[in-house]
């Protein structure tokens, strides 16, 4: 993608508040990563290896990369593995997959594969503990796959152990609402690409006139297509850090960019910085 219509990386430095976080992991330090889409068009390799460099300086804890690595064939994810091999971090890599990931029937064990070949470890309803036994990592299936399935991963966990969860789809944040969920990353939304500064992502301006004009116009116009409008339900919940009930989420805005590319919406990655929440 042009830098045009990409933009400069951003860095996005966020602290968030854990109840019953130990004192042993005060100040742990995460770097979040997603939607690479590394496909020759939506990813350029000067941007990736910008990423890269950026999650290198912060010097993490741990990585966390939330899905969408491939845009439809999985094939290029042998090519990206071979740049992502390069992050760094105390504790490791961790990654869950994305829909695009899920495209093929080939796709998510091709994608699964490459990034384990190179160290990094893939969660598909599963929970790690990098970090030890105090505070837990789930990383869910897709919210688009026939596997995901909350409860039998979320009940797994006593409710007085605080929790990192990485689910794709910010929408699964609702379906989340009855567990504990003291952090949850997400991607999926690109950040809605294209923003209208005090308003929020174009396309909750452009669903508004969705059901007055004429099909033929809906479906040349940016973000009005039927598959863009069904990327996602809660488009308020499109970029940065939100409180969902009593849970916590951070929705990354992502690397890889789709046209008509990206505006007052640069690519990200979000270094996290994990502090107790006072009493």
């Amino acid at each position: 993608m042009h830098w045009l219509l990409t933009g400069p990386l951003s860095v996005e430095e966020v602290t968030v508040a854990i109840a019953g976080l130990p004192a042993s992991l005060q100040g742990t330090k995460l770097v979040q990563m997603s939607d690479l889409h590394y496909d020759g068009l939506r990813l350029s390799e000067a941007l990736l290896e910008q990423a890269i460099a950026a999650s290198n300086r912060a010097e993490p804890d741990l990585v966390l990369l939330t899905g969408d690595y491939v845009t439809d064939d999985p094939a290029p994810i042998h090519q990206l593995v071979l740049r992502l091999k390069h992050l760094q971090s105390r504790a490791g890599i961790y990654a869950i997959l994305g829909n695009h990931d899920i495209r093929y029937r080939r796709s998510k064990a091709e994608v699964t594969s490459a990034l384990t070949s190179v160290g990094i470890h893939v969660l598909w309803n599963e929970i790690a503990y990098p970090l030890g036994q105090a505070l837990p990592l789930v990383g869910l299936a897709d919210y688009w796959s026939s596997e995901f399935n909350l409860a039998p991963v979320m009940s797994q966990l006593n409710a007085d152990v605080p929790r990192i969860v990485l689910s794709h789809n910010p929408d699964t944040a609702k379906l989340l609402e009855q567990w504990r969920v003291d952090l949850q990353l997400s991607g999926h939304t690109h950040g809605g690409q294209v923003i209208v500064p005090g308003v929020g992502p174009a396309i909750t301006l452009y669903k508004g006139l969705h059901r007055h004009l004429p099909k033929s116009i809906r479906h040349c116009l940016p973000f009005m297509r039927k598959d863009c409008a069904k990327v996602v339900r809660h488009w308020e919940w499109a970029q940065g850090f939100y409180q969902v009930g009593n849970n916590q989420m951070y929705v990354n805005r992502g690397l890889g960019t789709y046209l008509p590319g990206r505006l007052f919406c640069p690519p990200e990655v979000t270094v996290i910085v994990l502090v107790a929440k006072s009493s």
